[in-house]
C-alpha cells in the first residue's frame, strides 16, 4: 500500500501556481489524511496550475471525490482525459465527475416570499373547505337514499339501535342542557335589568329573556352543547370501528353501514334536539324568572300574566323549527368524519376534534343566515 501524497512539483509548499504532484494510494482508508490537505490547498489553486496523475497508484470513489472537490468537475475530467491513467481509473474519473457535475446544477428552488405562502395557504384552505362542502352534501344524500330505501320496510329498522342512541343522545343530555339553559337565562335577566333600569323599563326584561330563548338563544346553546357533546362521540364511535376494520367487516357481511351505523344515530338526533331545546327554553324562561323574582320584585303570577299577553308562538315556532336542521347536520358530520379516519388513535382524535369545530361552525353560520333571513321577512 502506498501512503497518498499531494505535493507541489518545485521546492517551496506554497507555491501551487509552479505546479501539482498527485500520487500514492487515494482510497477510503487515507481519506481522513487527505481530506484537511485538499481543504487548505483548494482555495490556493490556480486554474493554470500544472497538475500530474500519473503516479495515483490506487484510487476509489472516495478519492475521486476528494479530487473533485481539489480540481473540480471541468478540470478533472480534463485531466482524466489527458493523463497517462489506466482505462479503469479514467473511467471512475469521469463517472465521479459527471455524477457531481449533474448534482451541483440542481439549485435549490428559491425561497418563496412571504406574500406568496399566505395566499397558497388561503388558498389550501378554501380548497379544503371546497372538498369538505363535497363530500358533505354526497354523504347527505347517500342518507338521504338510505331513509327513503328502509322507510316502507319496518323489518329493516333498527329500533333497538335508535333506543340505545337516544338514550345517550337525548336522556343523558338533559341535566346539563337544562342546567346551561338555566343559568345562561338568569345572566341574560340580570343584564336586561340592570340596562333597562337606566331607562325605567325593567318590566321588559320579562320579554327579552322570552324572545331570546324562545327564538335564539334555547335551540342555539342545545345544538353547540349536542355539537360538542353528541357529534363528537359519533365521530369516536365509528372512528374506532374504522379503525379496528369492523365497517369493513360489516360490508362484507353484504350490509350497510349508513344504514346499520349512521341512520339510527340520525334518527335519535332529529327526536332528541327538538326535545332538549323545548327544554332549553323553560330552563332559561324559569331562570329568568327566578332573577326578576329576586331583583326586580316581578313575582312568578306577573311573569306568566307578560308572558301570556306576548306573541310568543311565532318565536317558540321560529326557534323549533331550526332545532332539527341542526340535528341532521350536526349528526351527519360526526358520522362523516368517523368514517374519514385512517386507522390510527391520532387519526380518532383528529377527526374528532374536526367533527365539533364544524358542526359548531356550520350551527351558528345557518343561525346567523336564518335570522337575517327571518328579520328582512318580518317573521
Amino acid at each position: 500500500m502506498t501512503r497518498p501524497y499531494l505535493t507541489p512539483s518545485q521546492s517551496s509548499p506554497t507555491d501551487a501556481a509552479t505546479g501539482l504532484r498527485i500520487g500514492g494510494d487515494w482510497t477510503l482508508a487515507h481519506y481522513s489524511h487527505l481530506e484537511p490537505q485538499v481543504l487548505a490547498l483548494r482555495e490556493r489553486l490556480a486554474a493554470e496550475t500544472p497538475v500530474d496523475l500519473g503516479e495515483l497508484a490506487a484510487l476509489d470513489t472516495a478519492g475521486a471525490a476528494l479530487l473533485l472537490e481539489l480540481l473540480g468537475s471541468a478540470r478533472l475530467r480534463q485531466l482524466a482525459q489527458q493523463a497517462e491513467l489506466s482505462a479503469q481509473r479514467r473511467a471512475l474519473l469521469l463517472a465521479v465527475a459527471d455524477a457531481m457535475a449533474g448534482s451541483r446544477q440542481t439549485q435549490p428552488p428559491p425561497a418563496p416570499s412571504v406574500l406568496r405562502e399566505v395566499l397558497g395557504h388561503i388558498g389550501e384552505v378554501v380548497e379544503g373547505l371546497w372538498h369538505q362542502g363535497r363530500a358533505l352534501l354526497g354523504f347527505m344524500g347517500l342518507t338521504l337514499a338510505s331513509m327513503l330505501a328502509i322507510a316502507l320496510r319496518p323489518t329493516r329498522w333498527r329500533l333497538t339501535s335508535l333506543a340505545a342512541n337516544l338514550e345517550q343522545c337525548g336522556l343523558n343530555a338533559v341535566p346539563i342542557v337544562a342546567l346551561l339553559t338555566f343559568l345562561v337565562g338568569a345572566v341574560v335577566a340580570f343584564l336586561g335589568a340592570t340596562i333597562l333600569a337606566e331607562f325605567g323599563a325593567s318590566i321588559y326584561t320579562v320579554n327579552l329573556v322570552a324572545y331570546s330563548f324562545l327564538r335564539e338563544f334555547g335551540v342555539l346553546l342545545t345544538a353547540i352543547l349536542m355539537a360538542g357533546r353528541t357529534a363528537s362521540a359519533f365521530t369516536a364511535q365509528i372512528g374506532s370501528m374504522k379503525a379496528n376494520e369492523e365497517i369493513d367487516a360489516i360490508r362484507t357481511l353484504g350490509l350497510s353501514p349508513v344504514e346499520l351505523l349512521v341512520l339510527p344515530r340520525v334518527f335519535a338526533m332529529l327526536i332528541a334536539l327538538p326535545i332538549l331545546t323545548f327544554i332549553a327554553m323553560l330552563s332559561g324562561m324559569f331562570g329568568g324568572a327566578l332573577v326578576c323574582a329576586l331583583s326586580l320584585d316581578i313575582s312568578p303570577t306577573m311573569y306568566l300574566s307578560i308572558l301570556h299577553d306576548s306573541d310568543l308562538l311565532r318565536h317558540f315556532l321560529v326557534g323549533l323549527l331550526k332545532a332539527p336542521i341542526f340535528a341532521f347536520l350536526i349528526a351527519l358530520i360526526g358520522c362523516l368524519e368517523g368514517f374519514k379516519v385512517s386507522g390510527s388513535a391520532q387519526s380518532v382524535g383528529e377527526h374528532t376534534t374536526s367533527a365539533v369545530v364544524q358542526s359548531i361552525f356550520v350551527v351558528i353560520l345557518l343561525d346567523a343566515l336564518a335570522a337575517l333571513f327571518l328579520m328582512e321577512m318580518g317573521w
